[in-house]
């Protein structure tokens, strides 16, 4: 656990009950698979919270389909500096996330029953995370509209991040991204590091705004030049 206390610092012993509350109900829910308890240190909290390294001070972070909490709820642990807002359309998920925030004592975190989707034009935030939840491509739709000018969508992605951000240059060509970057964080901390996808949002735009231009713009043929970021 050395690496634990190096990572959570003086918030270890809540990352060490929500392990725990993962590991029970958790499993005992079907949020996290079975096999997953014996590894839930290194595979999931570990991985997640080196994430903070980054995101910006007193950041608003919204983390889409948080599932069991992940990363949103370790960000949250690791960072009480940070305005945390849960999105979940499933009512058994936000009900063990309310259940988590109450039983840690989260003052810095608010659940929402949602798709992100649908509640895009109540949020213009700094940070949105999301981790397993949907290819590049797809959740950059998603992601957006939700960031103020300027703000970053940091996705957890594995061995296929690279392609999945060449994949998706289309799509984030469309929605005028700023910047875009394969980050590796945690190193030292966690092997292998975390991988995410660092997309920075150009102007705010309305999830009426993105759909209406992925309606309108034509798709690129592949093998067609590809702006540099």
């Amino acid at each position: 656990m050395g690496t634990a206390q190096e990572v959570f610092g003086e918030a270890l012993p809540v990352a060490e009950r929500y392990a725990a509350f993962l590991a029970g109900a958790g499993v005992e829910r079907g949020l996290i698979g079975p096999r997953e308890a014996d590894r839930l240190w290194e595979r999931h909290l570990l991985n997640c919270a080196v994430v903070s390294e980054a995101v910006p001070a007193a950041a608003r972070v919204v983390d889409i389909g948080s599932g069991a909490g992940l990363p949103g709820i370790v960000l949250a642990i690791v960072r009480p500096d940070l305005e945390v807002t849960l999105i979940e359309p499933l009512l058994r998920r936000t009900t063990f996330l309310d259940e988590c925030v109450a039983m840690l004592g989260l003052g810095n975190v608010t659940v929402r029953r949602a798709r992100a989707e649908d509640v895009a034009d109540e949020f213009a935030v700094d940070v949105v995370t999301a981790r397993a939840v949907a290819p590049l491509e797809r959740l950059a739709g998603w992601a957006l509209p939700l960031l103020r000018s300027g703000g970053e969508l940091l996705a957890l992605k594995g061995e296929r991040a690279a392609g999945e951000l060449d994949e998706a240059r289309p799509v984030l060509e469309r929605f005028g991204v700023r910047e875009t970057e394969l980050l590796q964080v945690g190193r030292g901390m966690v092997e292998p590091p975390t991988t995410l996808v660092r997309v920075v949002a150009g102007r705010e735009t309305t999830s009426r705004d993105a759909v209406g231009r992925q309606q309108r713009a034509p798709r690129r043929a592949k093998g067609s030049r590809k702006r540099s970021s």
